[in-house]
């Protein structure tokens, strides 16, 4: 492994394991902490890729995928109390919502990217940020609570986010899933459009230090 991708995949590993930890956290009715850390992971695989390219991303999000996993696996064998029953801390459903998300989000992103690395330098990480984290939010939370995947864990159906409530506290009556996937993916969206500064910055700084380095 060379040591050049080092310092992506440190900051990858960082990234999900702080989500992961800030995921439990909650932010109003809405959001957790996590759904403000667990965006930098687009940033950190689109930086990766304009500079080193397509298999140095790859290879971050594959290193990114493992400890996400290993987290996950932690996270189910931690028990906790409420309402006089034990649950653990991560479900089976939720780990395997949250490793399948960020694994094919994050592909597909490294994906999009390449095939619009030519174009002006804001199109690629824009688009391919906006296009992976819908797709992030959609499998996440449609695996992690929705009924179509009740089968996955029938002793942990999670009825509390499958109960009808208006959308956002105003909107048409939906499961409280889609409220939660909905905050999520407005966050997302917002931090998509935020992170482009930071994108250009880092860019232009690994790509400077790289050139003096030869």
């Amino acid at each position: 492994m060379k040591n050049i991708y080092l310092p992506g995949i440190l900051a990858m590993a960082t990234v999900v394991v702080a989500s992961n930890i800030l995921v439990q956290f909650l932010l109003g009715d809405w959001l957790t902490w996590g759904a403000f850390t667990y965006p930098i992971a687009f940033l950190i695989t689109d930086v990766m890729n304009r500079v080193y390219g397509v298999a140095a991303a790859r290879r971050v999000v594959f290193a990114g995928f493992v400890v996400g996993i290993l987290c996950s696996l932690f996270g189910t064998q931690v028990m906790m109390q409420g309402d006089g029953y034990t649950f653990p801390a991560v479900t089976l459903r939720v780990a395997i919502g949250s490793g399948s998300a960020f694994l094919v989000a994050q592909l597909l992103d490294v994906q999009i990217f390449d095939r619009m690395r030519n174009g002006a330098w804001w199109r690629a990480p824009l688009a391919s940020t906006l296009i992976g984290s819908a797709l992030d939010t959609f499998l996440f939370f449609s695996i992690a609570f929705s009924t179509m995947f009740n089968g996955l864990e029938a002793a942990n159906i999670p009825n509390w986010a499958q109960s009808a409530v208006p959308l956002l506290g105003s909107g048409p009556e939906l499961p409280l899933w889609a409220s939660l996937a909905v905050a999520d993916w407005m966050v997302k969206l917002v931090l998509a459009l935020i992170a482009l500064a930071p994108f250009r910055m880092l860019v232009l700084y690994l790509v400077r230090r790289s050139a003096k380095n030869h």
